[in-house]
């Protein structure tokens, strides 16, 4: 293992991608803490742990906790990847942006240039729900979070969160053009990996005070272990469906006549469909927590608690819903038959077109059902141990192990890559290589 990761700071180019990536960690978890102009971050730190099974308390989780501390950062990437999610659908349903995504590198630069306007939006409108977050939330905890609210208190909001997620947007950009992996996911991924320290001081201190037991931390640990497992073996499954390629004559060269295969994933959808059910399932506790506690709407939060057996029996259900509507979305047999077709392919014993886009349909629809039912028991499972352990610091959840798992198993596969060109021993699956090492 120490010689595999010596051979990573062998290769220059790799080395300083690396370097790269790691100085943007820097300057981004220093600018999570420059506060946001008027804020009083003590008060709003104490009136904010009512927020924790809200819909900002996931919020804050995928921004490392800068939401709940009030930076110029607390918006993070989140607005970026709405916007890239909104796009993306729209891709499906708007001709326009369907006629972008399949012009090539020129339509996608038009796509990314929209997305970045979108952020842009999105950003403004999400800043200045913040500002109106922090100014009820001081009223409704009886503390003062905002010393000094008004229009100057709102549009100073605007600019420094708008102006911190275009700077987030940047850096991730930046990392995926100069450093290694994909900087938008990294940028989640460290904000995750931010909040596992005090997950574990806080089940240090339970364990010493006597709240818990010995065997229930290794039971967690070793449920945390499988759980991890399980995503990664889920992650890399495919279902490879053989394609071949009839042979053609252009001049005096042959083309086509070989083998090869559509990889489908059995998760195809990714962590998309647990931050929608997510967001959907915490929103009626979010609108509950604006309302005083004899107000009707106040009940929602009793019905929509995420320790109880219905709550994560709709959220199942949701999940499995999402997973289908977005494999839908982003994966169209229609598209793939026509493009298999226009290069001469074709599925051994199935007719080109129609016939071979509904045979990927069908197999896509039967590969997608264990992909939902993994997805929606990673994303309940830790609920329910949660409520069975009564261990809320245990810090892990179906969305988090979802992207961190996801996010290093990518950045991997590009450091697995550098180390083949230059004909290094790989990190990943080293044995394969090593042929070509010798070479």
């Amino acid at each position: 293992m120490l010689d595999k990761l010596r051979n990573i700071f062998q290769v220059p180019e790799l080395k300083r991608r690396i370097l790269f990536t790691l100085m943007i960690f820097v300057i981004y978890r220093f600018g999570e803490h420059v506060p946001t102009p008027g804020v009083n971050a003590k008060a709003l730190a104490g009136a904010f742990q009512s927020q924790a099974g809200t819909l900002f308390g996931l919020y804050d989780m995928f921004v490392g906790g800068a939401f709940s501390r009030a930076t110029v950062f607390a918006l993070g990437i989140m607005p970026y990847i709405s916007s890239s999610i909104i796009i993306q659908l729209l891709g499906a349903v708007v001709p326009y942006f369907e006629k972008l995504r399949k012009e090539g590198e020129e339509g996608q630069k038009k796509l990314t240039q929209i997305t970045r306007y979108g952020t842009v939006l999105i950003s403004i409108v999400q800043s200045f729900g913040y500002s109106v977050f922090l100014t009820n939330l001081g009223a409704s905890q009886g503390v003062v979070v905002v010393p000094d609210p008004g229009v100057m208190f709102t549009l100073s909001t605007i600019i420094t969160q708008t102006t911190g997620t275009i700077f987030v947007m940047w850096l991730g950009e930046k990392i995926t053009e100069h450093g290694i992996g994909n900087g938008i996911s990294l940028i989640i991924f460290v904000n995750i990996l931010g909040g596992v320290p005090n997950a574990v001081l806080q089940a240090y201190d339970a364990f010493r005070a006597n709240t818990i037991s010995l065997l229930t931390v290794l039971f967690v640990l070793a449920l945390m272990v499988v759980v991890v497992a399980a995503v990664v073996l889920m992650t890399q499954a495919t279902r490879k469906i053989p394609v071949q390629y009839a042979k053609r004559i252009v001049g005096r060269r042959m083309y086509g006549g070989a083998n090869t295969h559509i990889p489908l994933r059995i998760n195809t959808a990714g962590v998309i469909p647990i931050i929608f059910a997510s967001s959907l399932m915490i929103l009626p506790a979010t609108v509950a927590g604006f309302v005083p506690p004899d107000h009707p709407l106040a009940q929602m939060g009793q019905w929509f608690n995420p320790l109880s057996i219905p709550y994560n029996v709709v959220y199942g259900l949701i999940i499995v819903f999402f997973t289908y509507f977005y494999t839908a979305v982003v994966l169209n047999p229609n598209d793939l038959a026509e493009n298999m077709r226009k290069y001469g392919g074709f599925i051994p014993g199935i007719r080109p077109g129609r016939k071979t886009a509904e045979y990927i349909d069908r197999v896509l629809s039967r590969i997608t059902l264990p992909g939902a039912i993994f997805l929606a028991t990673i994303a309940v499972v830790p609920d329910m141990v949660i409520g069975a352990t009564g261990l809320p610091f245990i810090g892990f959840g179906g969305t988090s192990v979802l992207i961190v798992v996801g996010v290093a198993l990518d950045t991997l596969q590009q450091i697995e890559s550098h180390l083949i060109m230059r004909h290094y021993e790989g990190f990943v699956k080293s044995g394969r290589i090593r042929g070509r090492t010798r070479m």
